[in-house]
């Protein structure tokens, strides 16, 4: 194999000391959207975070191939201006990659306004092994069923599926979820003193979801679906006041419903059952479970989608 070819680089056939300068050299020398591969016999990882910590943000980082013989990666100049997406621009895109922020611990709704890297970097994750699950999920999910179109629904109807699923979710599943958890509490908690704090949160999150939904379904709502009113019919829009600071309170609920969440999880150690865990046990913990995945997505689809469409919204019908 040639040294140099078509853009592409045997690191093995450079004396030691001259590789890396020799793929930094070569990437600078690169324009905006033009890419390098290089080729390896082992991982060459280290270099992934010697280019970002030297360069910055200004790459993508693609496997081509990963062993056992050889490592293949292109690297991309990106544009200039560009920039990595957010983790909530990303599951506004594709919901279904949230399963690989889940998998790792990365919160994409009440956080969701960090890139991959940062978000990686404050967990102390391998972002690069992240990036390419997130890559190769785009290969894998391009002959996949199309997620639903969240982020092309109107704003109304929107609301009134977060109304009709997530709120109804909660409304459906709560009552059980608090008896169980008292139940567990009762039965087991001598011998796992969690057990106390889990109860205590979800009669929490209980107290808190009422009146945060009352507040979404009687005010914050009718007034999106007010402007969405008046923006199809062209007519004024006399709002009772800025949308605003209610979404602002919305926002720091669903923070604190989040770091809920993670303490949840972590009480729990990921939901894993103990040894003496009975019946009762083992459904407080897949509801739970269950309850954490459902107020994700709902989370992220009034944060990343629904919010921030209806400030817009509301600025375009102030300047009319």
């Amino acid at each position: 194999m040639d040294q140099v070819s078509d853009n592409v680089l045997n690191v093995t056939l450079l004396e030691p000391r001259m590789k890396h300068p020799t793929i930094f050299s070569r990437f600078d020398a690169l324009a905006a959207g033009e890419s390098l591969t290089i080729h390896n016999d082992h991982d060459p990882k280290p270099l992934y975070y010697q280019l970002l910590g030297e360069r910055g943000n200004v790459f993508t980082w693609e496997y081509l191939e990963q062993g056992p013989e050889w490592w293949k990666v292109r690297i991309s100049k990106r544009n200039k201006g560009a920039s990595d997406e957010t983790l909530g621009e990303i599951a506004t895109k594709d919901l279904r990659k949230a399963q690989i922020f889940k998998k790792y611990g990365l919160d994409f709704c009440c956080n969701g306004k960090r890139t991959v890297r940062e978000a990686c970097a404050e967990k102390g994750l391998d972002a690069a092994q992240v990036e390419h699950e997130l890559q190769q999920a785009d290969k894998d999910l391009a002959a996949g069923v199309r997620p639903l179109p969240y982020n092309e629904w109107g704003l109304d109807f929107l609301a009134d599926y977060v109304v009709n699923t997530h709120h109804a979710y909660v409304k459906k599943n709560m009552p059980d979820m608090k008896a169980y958890a008292h139940k567990v509490y009762q039965v087991h908690g001598s011998h796992h003193p969690e057990l106390q704090r889990i109860n205590s949160l979800v009669l929490a999150m209980d107290a808190e979801l009422g009146s945060h939904m009352h507040k979404e379904e009687f005010v914050l709502f009718p007034a999106i679906k007010q402007m969405v009113a008046a923006e199809r019919s062209a007519q004024p829009h006399n709002p009772f006041g800025t949308i605003k600071s209610p979404i602002t309170v919305m926002e720091l609920e669903h923070d604190e419903l989040g770091q809920a969440l993670s303490e949840l999880r972590e009480l729990t150690g990921g939901y894993a059952l103990p040894q003496d865990a009975c019946a009762s046990y083992g459904l407080l913990y897949r509801m739970l479970e269950e309850f954490e995945g459902d107020m994700h997505v709902h989370i992220h689809l009034e944060n990343n989608i629904l919010f921030p469409k209806a400030l817009e919204l509301e600025k375009t019908l102030s300047k009319a």
